[in-house]
């Protein structure tokens, strides 16, 4: 009801309305023509939204904030360069290798990393190697010890950098009632938004809300089909906005199950998301 633009005219009539939901639902705001002025003059930059509302709104607690700066201090402040690798595994609570192949192949493919060699380069011994560093947030260690072990025991294939990686926190399995855990998330996610570059998992809110933080474009991990690693294994997203997972179908304008033709008509900077096209959800 609230999304169909006929509907708006009793709503209006309502001074006040409090909403409460667990989705991003902003894209779809924009399907309503009597909202797009406004939200124009609020955003001038379309996929800036979560951007701005979420540096305004979230205000981590001392707590949080500790967990942040003593990490970056202690591990990323010193680095040339920061890359944020985010990476969640639905329904699935083990470590995967087809997955870390996936992230290698993205990274170094993308040129965000290195490739690995056994050989040492031969580099000018007045140059001094930048370091760079690789921040993994997972529920699972295994993903940044393999990646750590690779840059350890192999060089660089340009021998002008050196990888270190981290992991703040190793968890295991999601805690959501938890206090402690999801402060822990919380400070991961600005820690990724501190970040040069960041590659995050495909249909991911973690990876969103650092995304949308930091004010980047990631490079997405799609999601792997029959247990091969996707080709591209990964791809560099339009916009810093998160999706809309769950978009409405109520036979009124803001109803997305159409064609892309039909939405372009709705409202031209509004597309289906591209780590997960098949459903209808929405980004900028």
């Amino acid at each position: 009801m609230f999304f169909c633009q006929g509907d708006q005219s009793l709503i209006r009539k309502v001074p006040w309305l409090i909403v409460k939901s667990d989705n991003y639902f902003v894209p779809s705001l924009w399907l309503l023509p009597s909202f797009q002025s406004e939200l124009t003059k609020l955003f001038p930059k379309k996929d800036t939204v979560f951007h701005h509302l979420g540096r305004y709104l979230i205000h981590p607690t001392n707590q949080v904030w500790g967990l942040v700066t003593r990490f970056y201090n202690a591990y990323l402040s010193r680095a040339d360069e920061r890359l944020g690798i985010q990476i969640r595994v639905f329904h699935h609570a083990g470590f995967l290798q087809l997955v870390l192949d996936q992230v290698v192949s993205c990274t170094q493919r993308e040129k965000l990393l290195p490739e690995a060699q056994e050989e040492e380069v031969n580099i000018s011994k007045k140059t001094t190697p930048k370091l760079r560093a690789v921040l993994v947030t997972s529920l699972n260690p295994e993903y940044s010890n393999n990646l750590k072990r690779v840059y350890w025991e192999r060089v660089s294939s340009t021998g002008d950098v050196i990888i270190g990686v981290y992991q703040a926190s190793q968890e295991m399995h999601q805690q959501r009632n938890k206090k402690l855990h999801n402060q822990k998330a919380l400070a991961e996610m600005y820690l990724l938004s501190l970040a040069d570059n960041i590659v995050t998992s495909a249909w991911s809110t973690f990876g969103y809300v650092a995304q949308g933080l930091g004010g980047m474009k990631p490079w997405i991990l799609y999601k792997p089909e029959n247990y091969t690693v996707p080709d591209p294994p990964c791809g560099r997203a339009t916009s810093m906005e998160p999706c809309f997972h769950s978009p409405p179908l109520y036979g009124c304008e803001a109803d997305t199950g159409g064609t892309d033709d039909s939405l372009k008509i709705a409202s031209p900077f509004v597309r289906r998301c591209e780590d997960r096209r098949k459903l209808y959800s929405l980004t900028f």
